[in-house]
């Protein structure tokens, strides 16, 4: 490696290291929490598969006291902090071969970056797990724990843990908005495109309530119209989000909101379906940034162009010392920053943040 290159790798370890800091554990109020999802929750799967949607390596996890693991993040996830507040270790990938034994007990990650609910999103990254071979890997789980438990333990495992189910991002941004690869757009109006989503996510979702899980956090989707990549398309004024993507994503979450209450109305006895409103509290975080300490909004943290949106963030860049002070990492996801609101917002905010309950209430619920 050339001095030029060492030189770099010391600014972005400088840069980075005062900062990391291990996760703080409260008391276990659930026995697992098994992570479905994109990118803004893999803690590391797409690292063992042939992806370009990688983020092993620094300046990525600078934040984080394991340093870079895959994480999309300068530090710690939603559904890791959301694991934090439950009082539960954020689960292994999947992927990771030393999975096994009693390392899936307390549950597994089978999130993966440029992963949809439809089964070719992401395709033109490589290989991912969409969300129906997340629940095929679901089922590989199972077939392990069924060798370690009696099927009473097993059943009682399952219907006490909590499952977080984060989709719907990639479906956008890395098909429907990419009509050069993609002809969804050409075929399905938002409308139409939401109801095929919403469609194959109930599907899966009934798989795994099939499978003997009970409880399940399902967050919708945030405002995509204000991450730096779209602001860097220059389709919005200054200041101001992409309101035409923004707009389109009305369909899905009032979609996945109806859903949650007709999953809630008998159709799934013994189970609880709790829809977070992602979208409202982003646009508290956008609309009052320095009410979370945020200065800074409408560009990345680590980034290439136009609102540090246009090219995301590369191997051994330097990233912005105020991290705390930043809504966005790289050009898609949020910092450990805007995760920490966003899923102490899950675990104990209020009817306009979560229906029917939130995710401490959810834990607390006897089925």
């Amino acid at each position: 490696m050339s001095g030029h290159r060492w030189w770099f790798m010391a600014v972005v370890v400088v840069a980075c290291w005062w900062k990391g800091v291990a996760p703080q554990q409260q008391p276990q109020q659930a026995p697992a929490i098994w992570v479905m999802g994109d990118s803004l929750v893999d803690s590391g799967n797409n690292n063992f598969l042939s992806s370009s949607a990688k983020a092993n390596y620094p300046p990525y996890g600078c934040d984080y006291y394991r340093g870079p693991t895959g994480r999309f993040c300068n530090a710690r996830t939603f559904s890791d902090i959301l694991g934090d507040w439950l009082g539960i270790a954020a689960p292994p990938p999947f992927a990771d071969p030393s999975t096994t034994g009693d390392k899936i007990m307390g549950g597994v990650n089978y999130a993966s970056a440029a992963g949809g609910i439809l089964d070719e999103t992401g395709q033109h990254y490589g290989d991912r797990y969409s969300l129906s071979q997340q629940v095929v890997n679901f089922e590989t789980t199972l077939s392990q724990l069924r060798t370690m438990m009696s099927p009473s333990n097993l059943s009682q495992l399952l219907s006490n843990s909590i499952v977080v189910m984060v989709f719907g991002s990639n479906d956008y941004i890395n098909n429907y908005l990419l009509p050069n690869i993609y002809d969804t757009s050409r075929t399905y109006t938002p409308d139409a495109f939401a109801n095929l989503l919403l469609n194959r996510y109930a599907t899966q979702i009934h798989a795994l309530y099939s499978l003997g899980l009970r409880k399940f956090f399902l967050p919708g989707l945030g405002p995509l119209g204000c991450i730096p990549n779209q602001l860097a398309t220059g389709q919005a004024p200054p200041g101001r989000c992409v309101d035409s993507v923004n707009q389109m994503l009305g369909p899905f979450n009032e979609g996945l909101k109806r859903l949650v209450g007709q999953f809630n109305g008998g159709s799934h006895p013994g189970a609880m379906f709790v829809y977070g409103n992602t979208y409202g509290v982003f646009g508290d975080i956008m609309n009052n940034p320095a009410g979370y300490g945020f200065t800074v909004r409408d560009r990345a943290c680590c980034g290439i162009g136009r609102n540090q949106g246009q090219i995301t963030c590369l191997p051994l860049a330097t990233p912005c010392f105020n991290r705390d002070q930043y809504v966005f990492w790289d050009a898609f996801h949020p910092t450990q920053a805007a995760n920490g609101v966003l899923a102490q917002r899950a675990y104990s905010g209020s009817n306009n943040d979560n229906f029917p309950m939130n995710v401490q209430q959810l834990a607390q619920t006897r089925l």
